[in-house]
């Protein structure tokens, strides 16, 4: 049975068009609210943050007053990156846990990232029982007057968030000595993450920290990392670190300004993991792994297995398999010995921890040669062209070309109105040819 309103990584689309608008998401908290009071009686607890797209002070108000009808009570946060309210629901032994964003998509768009009581993001059973509740008459589940929730701003979420964070290191661990550059794409962590360096005693250079509602990565973060790259370089810094609008993504620039993404991240961590004997059972990785990175994890020993796109589902394999490491290429890298889902600042503090005795990030990254992988996004106005027997035709065409020499995958994006058409292949030429297959289908 298809999702009605959740795609790979929530609920996320257009602001005020079919699911993004203020009626909607006052029906997204009364159906949340009312299914996760029904799972624990005796406290009602539900914890919202954001990132910082202006379209959050129409929409936030709306969840909130949808949450409160439902007999929730609500804390608010403000801007906090997705894995600190993640932390923070745990924490707090909330209900569950709302986080107002479209990740890396551009200000026009919003959406929602839901976390149970233990942090996790919901599970498709949960999802579809939410969206049973979404379209169930109003009155049914408004809550008794005497009953309603209340309201509360808390100021205090990124020094919790940053708590939690240093937490999981040794006391005398800090950064004193190093030079980090830090793009936040002027998003949720334009704050906390620029603070919690410097509250380790790194030198810090920041850009993307100024918001105003509609900057939020445009031509920065993790999805334009030459922004980063010669930022890094500008201000020689040891290291840069990339974050996407609501910091569940991370990519790298090490000192000579070569771009490292989630893949190399992950094969790093798998490395110096299973030196330490910290890694257990092995990674999971997604179908958009590269083709490199599991053959060096062949040639290492190391079990790896793919996943469907979409750190939700590398997390259920994970937790399915007991691993305790997995990730994307995008740079949703899940430290599963930390957290429960993508966390870009704490994948960057586990990095940074590699190289306090003097290790350079170059040093670092140099593990394993990717195949040749290319990646291209087609915008189309229906997502279900793919179906269609043009488009079938061309990717069974392009597929018997590849056969044997490489490897191609052609999905609809999740989040946004795009069909995604990946190949990999030693033979470049092959790779443009197949991928044209397939967008002739589509155009």
């Amino acid at each position: 049975m298809l999702k009605k309103y959740f795609g790979t990584d929530g609920i996320r689309g257009r602001v005020n068009k079919e699911k993004i608008n203020g009626e909607m998401f006052f029906k997204f908290g009364l159906a949340a609210g009312t299914y996760f009071k029904n799972q624990k009686k005796n406290k009602q607890i539900a914890i919202i943050a954001k990132d910082t797209r202006l379209s959050g002070y129409t929409l936030e108000p709306a969840l909130v007053s949808g949450l409160a009808s439902a007999g929730m009570h609500i804390f608010t946060f403000g801007p906090l990156p997705t894995n600190g309210l993640a932390m923070l629901t745990k924490k707090m032994q909330a209900n569950l846990g709302i986080m107002i964003t479209a990740s890396h998509n551009p200000y026009y768009d919003n959406g929602l990232k839901l976390f149970g009581p233990d942090g996790l993001k919901l599970s498709d059973l949960i999802e579809k029982k939410i969206e049973k509740l979404i379209d169930t008459n109003i009155s049914i589940n408004l809550s008794n007057p005497k009953i309603l929730g209340r309201v509360q701003r808390l100021e205090s979420g990124s020094e919790k968030y940053i708590e939690i964070l240093r937490s999981n290191f040794p006391n005398q661990f800090n950064l004193r000595g190093l030079k980090i550059a830090i793009d936040c794409a002027n998003g949720a962590a334009y704050k906390v993450g620029p603070l919690l360096f410097e509250s380790l005693g790194a030198q810090v250079y920041k850009t993307g920290i100024n918001p105003n509602g509609f900057n939020i990565n445009e031509r920065c973060g993790s999805t334009y990392p030459n922004k980063i790259r010669n930022f890094t370089k500008k201000n020689k810094a040891h290291i840069g670190i990339s974050l996407d609008g609501d910091a569940d993504r991370i990519i790298i620039c090490d000192e000579n300004g070569k771009i490292v993404d989630g893949d190399a991240i992950i094969a790093m961590l798998a490395k110096r993991w299973k030196k330490k004997k910290i890694l257990k059972g092995g990674v999971i990785g997604t179908l958009m792994s590269n083709f490199g990175l599991e053959e060096y994890f062949k040639k290492n020993k190391i079990k790896f297995l793919r996943s469907q796109v979409g750190d939700r589902h590398v997390k259920e394999l994970m937790k399915k398999n007991k691993f305790n490491l997995g990730g994307e290429q995008s740079g949703h890298i899940i430290l599963g010995k930390f957290a429960t889902t993508g966390d870009g600042l704490l994948v960057a503090l586990e990095v940074l921890f590699s190289m306090r005795k003097g290790k350079k990030a170059s040093e670092l990254f140099n593990n394993f040669k990717p195949t040749p992988q290319l990646l291209e996004n087609v915008v189309v106005k229906n997502k279900s062209i793919i179906k269609s027997d043009k488009c079938k035709k061309a990717i069974n065409h392009a597929n018997k070309l590849i056969s044997g020499n490489g490897r191609m995958l052609v999905r609809k994006s999740g989040t946004e109105p795009k069909i995604r058409i990946m190949c990999e292949s030693n033979d470049k030429k092959l790779i443009s040819k197949c991928i044209n297959i397939v967008k002739k289908s589509i155009n």
